[in-house]
């Protein structure tokens, strides 16, 4: 039996505040848990705000990430502790944690899976992972994972934030506080979920070809500096947009790039630009890449959601969704602006609004390529993208 439970704090006192969320969520399933999940804003101390969880929590198995806003059943919100907790007889979760995501991300990522493989029992049916929202490069960690746990096992999970700020991110992993890592759970056992993944960006302009890359970073597109694709549709120059970090202006102008498998373009989002016209990405474009210059619309990024939500409820043939993890790109939320909440307010439509819910705004999503399980899974690395993912009983 899958129990789930959600409490949240907006104490201004990071102790005060972590303790709390806890222990509402705690309660809700009865006392007892097997996983603590805690997604928190860096408005608040860090140490302090685990020290808080842990003083409720104990030695139950705990993991989370600092975000860019966190999201539960009451819709958005910002500078709180989310916490929830997970009691089931049914699954096994196990957790492992890898290192130097700024350094080499394929290997961090390799780490946190080979702990989870050492620690699981049991063949795995699902991965979530939280990794740094500022990795070197966030697809590199996925390849990570599965050159261990193999290609078609389902990967969701999100990138660390630090409420827009892109200087440092925090993962959590039991009592320590890392960044430039890895978190993962492994979940086996005997139950069922669905994922869903969607982003409603439209393409504008004309194709354009990724003529020079070496990993994250994009050097030519047509043979000229990357950096000309905002030059010439914001009509800036280069020295303005470096000024400020181009992800700050970018976020609602990613770009896209065609993958087998999918409808939708891939997004990537433009983290960073430099003096000699090179744009950072938040993940790798392929050179010999086809791209187009991507555009968010309210509407869209809306339906989106509910198309999302939907198709994670198709993949639970009819089950009873029993907990919603929602890892939505914090680009999302600056597109909706005041209207944030009706995108949450869509997917629980779809899945049932009392069913415990928890999330965040992400730097980047984990998901299956266009939200597919089963032998055709394949897990990327997203940006931009509404992605969710459901556990039934």
């Amino acid at each position: 039996m899958i129990k789930t439970a959600v409490g949240t704090s907006d104490n201004k006192d990071p102790f005060k505040a972590g303790s709390s969320a806890c222990q509402q969520a705690i309660d809700k399933v009865g006392g007892q848990a097997e996983l603590i999940i805690v997604f928190s804003s860096v408005s608040y101390d860090q140490a302090k705000m685990i020290s808080g969880v842990r003083s409720v929590s104990k030695e139950i198995p705990l993991v989370g990430c600092s975000d860019s806003g966190e999201i539960t059943a009451n819709g958005p919100t910002s500078e709180q502790v989310a916490v929830m907790a997970l009691d089931a007889d049914n699954i096994d979760f196990v957790i492992g944690v890898g290192l130097g995501t700024d350094k080499d991300s394929y290997a961090a990522g390799m780490a946190a899976a080979k702990e989870v493989k050492e620690k699981s029992t049991k063949e795995l049916s699902l991965l979530m992972t939280f990794l740094d929202g500022l990795a070197e490069n966030g697809a590199a960690v996925v390849r990570g994972l599965q050159e261990v746990l193999g290609k078609n096992l389902p990967i969701v999970g999100g990138s660390a934030g630090d409420d827009f700020l892109f200087k440092k991110t925090f993962q959590y992993y039991n009592d320590r506080i890392m960044t430039n890592a890895v978190i993962s759970i492994g979940f086996s056992g005997e139950f069922i979920f669905g994922v869903g993944v969607r982003h409603g960006w439209e393409p504008v302009g004309l194709p354009m070809k990724v003529t020079e890359a070496k990993g994250s970073r994009i050097i030519k597109v047509n043979n000229r500096p990357a950096l000309s694709i905002y030059e010439d549709y914001f009509g800036k120059k280069a020295e303005e947009l470096i000024k400020e970090p181009i992800a700050k202006m970018a976020y609602t102008y990613p770009l896209g790039m065609s993958v087998k498998g999918s409808e939708e373009l891939l997004i990537r989002d433009v983290v960073i630009a430099n003096e000699q016209g090179e744009i950072t990405c938040a993940a790798e474009i392929e050179e010999g890449s086809e791209i187009r210059l991507m555009l968010g619309e309210e509407e869209r990024a809306i339906l989106a959601a509910r198309e999302a939500a939907k198709q994670a409820l198709s993949q639970l043939n009819g089950v009873e969704p029993k907990a919603i993890f929602v890892f939505n790109c914090m680009a999302r939320k600056k597109l909706l602006g005041i209207n944030v909440k009706n995108e949450i307010d869509a997917i629980q439509d779809v899945l049932g609004k009392d069913v415990p819910l928890i999330g965040f705004y992400t730097y980047g999503e984990l998901a299956p390529l266009a939200g597919e399980i089963g032998p055709k899974c394949h897990s990327v690395f997203h940006n931009e993208t509404m992605t969710l993912m459901v556990l039934g009983e």
